[in-house]
């Protein structure tokens, strides 16, 4: 779990809800038309934005938000130099049934094992990476959609609240119902846009980002082994994508 994403997303609705409970509860906040239109009518809205099976998907996609990749840098590195000692001492065919810690880095290694040439390895490996981009930048387009619908949606019903309120200014029963809708649509449009998915895309976006430049070590790190150069060269090139503590630790290692 990533703490930060949960204890932002908490803490920012815990300070919301605790300045309604001080103005006298949450009750005057809670309006069934308004969430209606803002809620349900976002919801409908940005599921044309892309096919439906993507915009379905997208919401598995939103938990990774909460949960941040198991895949670490240094670990990569470390395993890596392992495998370049292995095929420098005993051929490629040494590196057949060896254990690496994800599926894109197994791919790449059994390219190696099968005789691919260090074209085809990079190829292939860069074209796999542009995929999961196009991938992730689906499913994040699904959660800019709801950003960029919420306030959208906050404006019509504020719209059809004055409309509602206008038109039935001598009766003053209905002139609360429709400022209320008028107000708190606007309410919720900002906070679905600014509390719960601004601060998820902007989280889904880094760890596609962190993603990217892992993968990329990957493929540095195998084009070091296709080449036969030595463990220390590929460390050093793959460590040059880590902090300065994490290279010195690698260093001392």
């Amino acid at each position: 779990m990533e703490l930060g994403s949960l204890i932002g997303l908490i803490g920012a609705i815990g300070m919301i809800v605790g300045a309604m409970i001080s103005g006298g509860g949450i009750g005057p906040f809670i309006d069934i038309p308004s969430i209606l239109i803002v809620f349900g009518g976002t919801f409908f809205a940005a599921m044309y934005t892309a096919p439906l099976g993507t915009y379905l998907g997208s919401f598995g996609a939103m938990a990774k938000a909460f949960l941040p990749p198991i895949k670490k840098m240094d670990q990569l590195i470390t395993r890596m130099v392992e495998l370049a000692a292995v095929a420098r001492k005993d051929g490629m065919m040494a590196l057949e049934g060896q254990q690496v810690p994800d599926k894109f880095f197994e791919k790449g290694l059994q390219m190696l094992v099968d005789g691919a040439d260090e074209n085809k390895l990079v190829s292939q490996l860069n074209q796999e990476i542009k995929s999961m981009k196009v991938r992730h930048e689906a499913n994040q387009g699904c959660v800019k959609a709801w950003i960029d619908i919420a306030p959208a949606m906050g404006m019509i019903g504020t719209l059809i609240g004055l409309v509602l309120m206008l038109g039935n200014m001598a009766d003053p029963k209905a002139i609360g119902p429709a400022m209320a809708v008028a107000l708190l649509t606007t309410l919720y449009g900002a906070f679905i846009a600014n509390v719960l998915f601004m601060p998820m895309l902007t989280k889904l976006e880094n760890f596609t980002a962190y993603e990217v430049r892992y993968r990329e070590m990957v493929i540095t790190g195998l084009r070091g082994i296709a080449r036969s150069e030595s463990p220390r060269n590929i460390q050093d090139q793959m460590a040059a994508n880590l902090p300065p503590k994490m290279q010195a630790k690698l260093d001392a290692a």
